[in-house]
């Protein structure tokens, strides 16, 4: 017999509504899943899409007081996608209620509110996921076998990097994204993290970093009230000052003993969605993009030692984890909305289980500690180390 899931969601922007369709779709999906999930309440600060909620979502109802979501009896599981500086206050509120919380990254929009955050959830002991949902493509879980596999030796090199355009035009809106007060840090917090998560993901702990931060566009036109980050200007209008970093560049050393590379930038033209990882090895590498998402480039050495001229393109199919979920066969390719129904699967199982996810708020702090190393080494120009934050002390840097 199936349990029912009630799903409360905060923030009805893209990620909201992202994450809500996945619910309505896990139903339709997964035949083996021990759960159905049950769309209860949203809570947005704009009308229209709070109304949208409940005639094309099928949520029972909405309210423009995110309370009423952490409040409300038939709710287990609360979703976070609100902007990143509200995420403290809402999922403590969430974790000191007692229910399960699901949090977009960046969990916190500083280092100290996620450390903030986790302390809350562990003396919740509740269960916690985080968005960094390309862990869930189906051939970067295929990549991470090969390496745990041994398949490509020891590995001696990482490249990370997500440069977007989203942030490019310099008459884009100067929304809560690019205010620190309102987003937090810049392509640190918001795509780094993700290509660090990554990293950590596939190769391991990084010990040591040493870092470089950058605004390019340093004034935006003035955003209407609810406009996103896409919004556009025109010339003439007001402008306000952009408050934090446009392009975030590091030198990693992993525990391991691989050296690796970072970049993200959010204003540089050209790369549209570059969310992308190389990995070397001494018996081979593997190298993945999310713009080519159901393609891998795979270079192994035969078994006899001898070396192949080239990469040999991976595509995707339903050999691969979860794939088969939606297409069958070789080369029919999924999308970034299916990567995200497989992240919120496994996350629901995960509840009806009763098991921490993988990646909880453990693995937000993960980051956060290397970002925090990451901002000390951009004031400092030196090599930083990596320390656990969380263990000092609710917020406490070292």
């Amino acid at each position: 017999m199936r349990s029912t899931i009630g799903v409360g969601v905060i923030g009805f922007g893209w990620m909201g509504q992202a994450h809500s369709r996945s619910y309505l779709r896990i139903p339709t999906l997964f035949p083996e899943r021990t759960f159905d999930p049950r769309l209860v309440i949203c809570a947005d600060s704009v009308n229209a899409r709070r109304a949208d909620a409940v005639a094309s979502f099928g949520f029972a109802r909405f309210s423009d007081d995110w309370h009423h979501v952490i409040e409300h009896p038939d709710v287990h599981v609360v979703v976070v996608a609100a902007p990143n500086m509200l995420h403290e206050q809402v999922c403590i509120a969430t974790l000191d209620a007692g229910k399960h919380v699901f949090c977009e990254k960046p969990v916190g929009g500083t280092p100290e509110q996620t450390v903030r955050i986790a302390t809350a959830a562990r003396r919740a002991g509740v269960i916690t996921g985080v968005g960094y949902n390309y862990r869930w493509v189906p051939l970067v879980l295929h990549a991470r076998q090969l390496i745990s596999d041994g398949r490509l030796g020891e590995i001696t090199n990482y490249r990370g990097r997500f440069f977007s355009m989203y942030g490019s035009d310099p008459l884009g809106t100067l929304s809560w994204r690019f205010r620190q007060d309102e987003g937090g840090y810049g392509v640190s917090s918001d795509i780094l993290s993700h290509a660090v998560d990554l990293a950590h993901f596939l190769v391991g702990p990084i010990t040591s970093v040493v870092g470089t931060r950058e605004t390019f566009i340093r004034q935006r036109p003035l955003a209407p009230a609810g406009g996103s980050h896409y919004a556009r200007g025109r010339v003439g209008d007001p402008v306000g000052d952009v408050t934090n970093e446009d392009y975030a560049g590091a030198l990693v050393r992993f525990e391991g003993g691989a050296r690796g590379t970072f970049e993200c930038s959010r204003s540089m033209v050209g790369p549209e969605s570059q969310m992308a990882f190389e990995v070397y090895g001494t018996k081979g590498s593997v190298a993945w993009n999310l713009e080519r998402l159901n393609e891998l480039q795979v270079y192994l050495a035969d078994d006899d030692g001898v070396w192949p001229r080239g990469y040999t393109t991976v595509y995707a199919g339903d050999r691969y984890p979860f794939h088969g979920h939606f297409v069958p066969g070789d080369a029919n390719g999924i999308g970034f909305e299916d990567v995200v129904t497989i992240e919120d699967f496994a996350f629901l199982a995960s509840v009806a289980a009763g098991q921490q996810h993988e990646p909880g708020l453990e693995a937000a702090l993960d980051y956060v500690s290397f970002q925090d190393a990451w901002l000390r080494s951009c004031d400092s120009g030196r090599w930083e180390p990596v320390t656990r934050l969380g263990e000092l002390g609710e917020g406490e840097r070292p």
